[in-house]
């Protein structure tokens, strides 16, 4: 173990009436530099094959859009989750739905703006934005643009002093920098992120920014999960992943005493070394197990295949309709029928033989703009991820 000690200092702040020493994290890149022992090095080595395999995911699948529309909605489902809401995937499916009303609104928008904020991003990068604070204001603008947290300045760095755990600042888990230093901490964080001389790999530059972005916490809401979003747009940044498919948060989430330790003792006594083999397990994990979840999906997939070409003459219909539903699982029959360029009474009559197979269910039950769900492709999804 490296001793550092604190890896920053305290700054006398004012939040609630109560004057607080607020920690200001020294800059990245850790002095003195991270210890690479042997197993160490085989961690990064076996995280990084893993990252490889998933990143490959697309040959396992027919068309690599079923496996990103549905795995992004669950990862905005379980860091809405780690931030206390109670939305289900099938919520957020639902709640896309214009013809699904009665979704709980305030946790259902938190987990769609996820959704907004992450596509925004990449959409901005496609277009040649860089990886900035400018692109990670506008992703948080997007993360609150409606419901709760809306009124917390969404796109701006804080300029007040917040806290993190107890019910007041004076007892509170944690108090990050000032406001007045957010600025210049945030600059530092760019840096280090666009620093081509840095000695470390991505994937530990990676590990090193989620704390660093956690710790200067800059915003009044929401930094979580844009925090963990941070980790997989900087893969995908540097090529490591061709699509941003990297979600750590089940797993943060499974061992969220761990992480909240491991980010603490960063902080308090400079354990890097011990924060990055935590993250580079949990890459290892997370990556190992999206591959298998993509096989799973696609030996369904092929399962259910095979038995609607029993339905003979109907079947060419029905295939089209269960194509549909492996990229949505979860539409209405107009829906479809729009997007397939059928008539509404030709995908009910498929539906009806899908039924019959018990390929998918009817959730609404109601005789006028029914819902259809592809049930047992949402549960290999939502392994892991039900509202506590």
């Amino acid at each position: 173990m490296v001793e550092r000690g604190n890896t920053g200092e305290y700054l006398s702040s004012v939040a609630g009436g109560e004057t607080v020493h607020a920690f200001v994290p020294a800059p990245l890149p850790p002095e003195p530099p991270l210890r690479f022992t042997p197993e160490r090095r085989r961690l990064l080595e076996r995280a990084t094959l893993a990252l490889g395999r998933l990143d490959s995911i697309t040959l396992l699948l027919p068309d690599p859009e079923i496996f990103l529309y549905s795995y992004v909605r669950r990862e905005a489902v379980l860091s809405s989750q780690i931030e206390g809401t109670q939305s289900s995937l099938s919520d957020l499916l639902q709640f896309e739905l214009s013809e699904a009303p009665g979704v709980p609104f305030d946790d259902v928008v938190e987990v769609s703006n996820y959704v907004l904020a992450l596509e925004h991003g990449l959409s901005r990068l496609a277009d040649g934005l860089p990886l900035c604070n400018r692109l990670l204001r506008e992703m948080h603008e997007v993360l609150l643009s409606r419901g709760r947290g809306s009124g917390k300045r969404p796109g701006e760095f804080r300029r007040s002093q917040n806290w993190i755990g107890g019910t007041r600042p004076g007892n509170a888990f944690f108090v990050p920098p000032p406001p007045q230093v957010v600025e210049s901490c945030m600059a530092d964080l760019e840096r280090f992120i666009h620093d081509s001389e840095q000695p470390y790999p991505t994937l530990v530059k990676a590990a090193l920014a989620h704390v660093q972005f956690e710790t200067i916490h800059p915003f009044l809401d929401g930094n979580g999960r844009l925090g963990r979003l941070l980790i997989s747009f900087m893969l995908h940044d540097e090529g490591m992943l061709s699509r941003p498919l990297l979600y750590l948060s089940l797993y943060f989430k499974t061992h969220r005493q761990a992480y909240y330790e491991r980010l603490n003792q960063v902080r308090t006594r400079g354990e890097w070394e011990e924060w990055i083999d935590f993250f580079l397990e949990g890459v290892e994990q997370t990556a190992l197990d999206a591959v298998e979840t993509a096989r799973r999906l696609v030996a369904l997939m092929r399962r259910d295949e095979q038995r609607i070409h029993g339905l003979g003459r109907r079947a060419g219909t029905a295939l089209r309709v269960h194509r549909t539903l492996c990229h949505r699982p979860l539409q209405s029959i107009k829906e479809m029928a729009s997007e397939l360029e059928l008539s509404y009474p030709a995908v009910s009559k498929s539906l009806l033989a899908l039924a019959e197979l018990d390929v998918v269910h009817e959730i609404t039950g109601r005789q006028r703009n029914r819902i259809y769900a592809y049930q047992t492709f949402i549960d290999v999804l939502n392994e892991g991820a039900q509202p506590p």
